[in-house]
């Protein structure tokens, strides 16, 4: 337990400021002036993030109407 709580209080307090993007793809994103690529990698992020939720959403939504129909 104790090295439960050493590990977490040094993950809370001891963190690393990274960068989650190859180097390719940072050159690329810095030197373009009109940031268009910038704009759709953007987007692509936001669609790939959306899609889980979408999903859960969905697997949610249908397990209530199935057990909510059975209870009335």
């Amino acid at each position: 337990m104790k090295n439960k709580a050493l590990f977490f209080l040094f993950s809370i307090l001891f963190f690393l400021k990274t960068n989650a993007q190859c180097a390719m793809c940072r050159a690329v994103l810095e030197s373009e002036e009109t940031q268009s690529a910038a704009e759709g990698i953007n987007n692509g992020i936001k669609y790939l993030m959306a899609v889980p939720y979408i999903l859960i959403g969905g697997i949610i939504f249908f397990i209530y109407r199935k057990y909510g129909t059975l209870k009335k």
